[in-house]
């Protein structure tokens, strides 16, 4: 499968189309694949980069494959290079630090009109995505 490069990969979204749920630098739970790990001990990682339009992630550590490098003049020696591939978004769970596993998440306004993500099962916010926005926010009437 060809991957678009991350400068494709980065330019804006229709408005039809809807963001992903998980951010770069978000911790989360690998729940299928070969290093989902077992059902008392799923494997965790950080995000290191989001490819939206094909619905990838690349975490740290999760699907690593070895390229094969020939001698050349610039690399002289050769030899095997480890790094992360991409997987598919919905193989991972955001993982919730007071849940201490992945949950699912929602999308709610907080009292100041912030857009925030919350825990599904706890309740707990687990980031803020936009600003306090008047519209949203509680009035104290």
């Amino acid at each position: 499968m060809i991957f678009p490069s991350p400068r494709v990969a980065t330019r804006g979204l229709d408005s039809s189309e809807e963001t992903m749920h998980i951010r770069k630098d978000d911790v989360v739970e690998v729940i299928t694949g070969d290093d989902a790990g077992t059902a008392k001990a799923r494997t965790t990682g950080r995000v290191l980069r989001v490819l939206p339009l094909v619905n990838k992630v690349v975490v740290e550590g999760i699907n690593r494959v070895y390229k094969h490098l020939k001698p050349s003049r610039r690399n002289v020696q050769g030899g095997r290079l480890s790094k992360e591939m991409a997987v598919s978004a919905s193989n991972v769970l955001l993982y919730c630090p007071s849940c201490r596993r992945g949950v699912r998440i929602g999308r709610r306004y907080d009292s100041t009109g912030r857009k925030e993500r919350f825990c599904k099962k706890c309740g707990t916010s687990l980031g803020v995505l936009s600003k306090p926005r008047k519209a949203y926010a509680k009035s104290a009437t």
